[in-house]
């Protein structure tokens, strides 16, 4: 199964993540360094249900967003 919205074609995406050590200057530290630095995803929070379309029914994998904001009907 793909990572992909059927109806709006949102996917996964790239970012970082990033980890910092050391005390904040606010605490009183020297301030935070970065040590590590790796790729990651942020995956689309999908989900598998069943859409009425076309006077039928049939099972779409779509978005969160796409479902709160009424871009489909339910079964």
């Amino acid at each position: 199964m793909a990572k992909v919205c059927e109806i709006c074609g949102k996917g996964p995406t790239s970012g970082n993540t990033i980890v910092r050590h050391g005390l904040e200057k606010k605490k009183g530290g020297i301030g935070l360094h970065i040590t590590g630095v790796t790729k990651r995803r942020f995956l689309p929070n999908l989900q598998r249900i069943r859409v009425s379309e076309n006077g039928g029914v049939k099972r779409r994998t779509v978005c969160a967003s796409c479902i709160k904001g009424g871009k489909i009907v339910k079964a």
